[in-house]
């Protein structure tokens, strides 16, 4: 039997994030309140009194990752290497219960709203007490305040949650049963966050939300990102602003032109479209057609000068015929984005596509996405060739730990962790730099290229 920490001082803890940036959000949100409660946050699992696992419950993948993981940490724990393990976020609100079932050697399960009550949940865990091992609280009718985070980001960027849940119905998605309605974060608060984030040396800002573009409707009775952009244009420090999880829907004037005259608003714009054939758009229940997203696409490339498009599509969705998936292709095709990513349809419980006719054999979606990543793969590749000779500016990540006096680094064209990276040569370049690059070479996806400005 492993000792625990003894009683006049607090635990030790391991926390492990999975998932996308909002879950990460959550996440930085609890490391901070354990933190600030006295608990000591460790590197590795392996001797640390309790680990807290921030899980993805998204499509099955996601879930069967978190599941791989708690069961990594429960055998630490059967051969007595760590003391406890509480498991919190989106696998624990969408299965409750029943995932002690599942993994029944888990300690304490916390659910997406307890996260405010995490110093509680994990003092059960370490004291060992079992009369109660779950906590799960309703969704808030007002957005959770982000401040005070431990953040896991480098130093020099930060995703800011502007608001929380969704009021979308889209029939494959299992995210509003996991994040309840969409609570918007007011414009003051948000620019309260944003400032924290700048004298804590962040940079780059990555706005994230469900849906961004819907931001301010619930609250204020009309939709304001164009309002809160203005706001957060004029926080000193912050050098550039990321928008993600933009829906084509509320998409306004006034919206595409804040990002097209901001000095700090950067040309990335993340659109998840999911598909473009009308039938299925509306089986998907999106609530937007495809001339209204081509006429988006239209005026967004027109007016947003150099301006990175990232999207994502759901191939095999239940009734998806060959010539609709022929449609999204030949869509691919000629919209030319500069990212975009391809998933299969994953029957996910509880969603009203369940229900509908024609699902697909597994072969047939395996296929269509490999094939439409062929498809888009021809264009991301062009368009890297396309960069060679440009000066483009670049945010510094770190060292390059395979090649002295060069560092890893991102154009406004790379959102973190999921576009590409621009290897640069440059002396005495630092984390969170901003600087001029000559771009030498194209290497598949990513980049390769020479410092040439003064670092900013």
């Amino acid at each position: 039997m492993r000792e625990l920490a003894t009683t006049d001082s607090k635990p030790t803890f391991a926390f492990v994030s999975l998932g996308c940036p909002k879950n990460l959000v959550d996440s930085e949100r609890m490391l901070g309140k354990l933190a600030q409660d006295g608990y000591t946050l460790v590197a590795d699992p392996n001797g640390a009194d309790v680990v807290v696992i921030n899980t993805c419950g998204f499509i099955e993948p996601a879930r069967q990752e978190s599941l791989g993981v708690i069961r990594e940490m429960l055998a630490l724990k059967d051969q007595g290497r760590i003391g406890s393990v509480v498991v919190a976020g989106c696998l624990a609100e969408r299965k409750r219960d029943e995932l002690l079932k599942e993994v029944p050697g888990v300690d304490q399960i916390v659910g997406v709203f307890g996260r405010e009550e995490i110093t509680k949940v994990v003092e059960r865990a370490t004291l060992q007490r079992a009369e109660q091992r779950s906590l799960f609280r309703p969704a808030p009718v007002r957005a959770q305040e982000d401040t005070a985070r431990l953040r896991i980001t480098p130093r020099h960027y930060a995703y800011l949650k502007i608001s929380e849940g969704c009021d979308r119905t889209c029939t494959f998605c299992a995210i509003p049963g996991m994040r309840g309605k969409h609570v918007t974060k007011p414009i003051e608060e948000v620019i309260r966050e944003a400032k924290e984030l700048a004298g804590d040396g962040v940079r780059e800002l990555i706005l994230v939300a469900q849906d961004t573009t819907y931001y301010g409707l619930d609250l204020y009775g009309k939709v304001r990102l164009a309002d809160l952009l203005r706001e957060l244009d004029k926080v000193d420090g912050i050098e550039w602003i990321r928008l993600q999880y933009l829906y084509p829907i509320f998409f306004t004037d006034e919206l595409i032109d804040i990002i097209a005259t901001s000095k700090k608003i950067i040309p990335y714009l993340d659109m998840p479209l999911q598909h473009i054939n009308d039938r299925t758009l509306k089986r998907m229940q999106r609530r937007v057609r495809r001339d209204e997203i081509e006429e988006l696409l239209g005026k967004l490339r027109s007016r947003v000068v150099n301006l990175t498009m990232r999207t994502t599509f759901v191939v095999g969705f239940p009734g998806e015929t060959e010539a609709e998936f022929e449609e999204l292709i030949e869509f691919v095709k000629d919209a030319k984005f500069e990212r975009c990513g391809v998933f299969t349809y994953s029957l996910e419980p509880g969603t009203p596509a369940v229900k509908l006719d024609g699902h697909l054999d597994e072969a047939v979606k395996v296929a269509r996405r490999d094939r439409l990543m062929r498809t888009q793969q021809e264009f991301a590749l062009a368009w890297s060739a396309s960069q060679v000779g440009k000066t483009i500016d670049v945010i510094v990540d770190g060292p390059d730990p395979e090649a002295p006096n060069h560092v890893h680094a991102r154009s406004h064209a790379d959102s973190p962790e999921i576009d590409c990276i621009i290897r640069v040569k440059g002396k005495n370049l630092q984390a969170g730099d901003i600087v001029s690059v000559k771009i030498t070479a194209a290497d598949d996806y990513d980049l390769v290229g020479r410092a040439v400005g003064q670092v900013r």
